[in-house]
């Protein structure tokens, strides 16, 4: 019989494990643990998990290429990676090799439990496709895909390209869910960068959870949806249209879409 945790924790660095480990257990979630990717995937042929957290500077075999054999063997378990070699680079690598987030080490408490909080809804929406409770909580399992012409960085966040140096970007409407009511939104400045794979702005959810979320190209804000800003729930009716966040002068914008899935895929 396949046996059920809430968390797989895979890290080569008895201290980084342990403390995650023990935020995992304070937030009331059950977990297991693995020095190493082969171990790992041993477990899951035993056990079904709700969200993995695995470090990307494994022995032998390492986050990404972790990453690629769950998709070979077509395990939809959401992966949030972790790793003291924090770049820009890495972070659009990790989801665009399918991770759900990327937490740069060292990470605080916070972070981490904001990450898993959003990873197991994340799961929950994405593989079940019904109604479910998350610690008593009602949470609704549909979600809308990105439309075709638009260009996601994993499951975060989405450009539309206008011409070749306009676009707009936004959150997706699984991202959005995984966060649930939105409270708080912290905007960044007209004129200031944005780069591909960085925060490019902050969420608060209602139970104080913060999100940041990745930019899916690098350029310069020249336009905010203030329309957001008077009524944040226009996001969670319209992420894709009149729900946009930025207008963007795009640095490098061809290149940059071959580090993002296009949407047209997930059709």
């Amino acid at each position: 019989m396949i046996k059920e945790k809430n968390i797989l924790i895979i890290d080569d660095e008895e201290v980084i494990l342990n403390a995650i480990k023990k935020v995992v257990i304070y937030e009331g979630f059950t977990c297991d643990t693995s020095f190493s990717v082969s171990e790992s995937l041993e477990k899951i042929q035993e056990t079904r998990y709700g969200l993995i957290i695995c470090d990307i500077m494994m022995p032998k075999i390492d986050g990404f290429e972790f990453l690629n054999i769950l998709k070979k063997r077509k395990l939809s378990t959401p992966v949030v990676i972790t790793t003291g070699f924090s770049t820009l680079e890495n972070a659009v690598k990790a989801l665009y090799e399918g991770a759900i987030g990327f937490i740069p080490k060292p990470f605080s408490v916070e972070e981490l439990t904001s990450m898993i909080k959003r990873g197991i809804i994340y799961g929950k929406i994405y593989n079940e496709k019904r109604t479910c409770y998350l610690h008593e909580k009602k949470i609704s399992l549909d979600f809308i895909p990105c439309p075709p012409k638009y260009y996601r960085l994993g499951f975060d966040s989405w450009v539309m390209k206008k011409n070749e140096k306009f676009a707009n970007i936004g959150l997706t409407d699984l991202f959005l869910k995984s966060i649930g009511m939105v409270k708080e939104i912290e905007f960044m400045n007209t004129d200031e960068a944005v780069y591909q794979g960085g925060n490019c702005i902050k969420i608060i959810d209602n139970e104080d959870y913060c999100h940041q979320l990745l930019a899916p190209i690098s350029g310069k804000i020249i336009d905010i949806n203030e329309k957001i800003i008077i009524n944040k729930s226009l996001l969670e009716k319209d992420p894709y249209f009149n729900g946009w966040i930025y207008k963007i002068i795009a640095t490098d914008l061809d290149n940059e879409l071959n580090n993002l899935t296009p949407c047209s895929s997930d059709i």
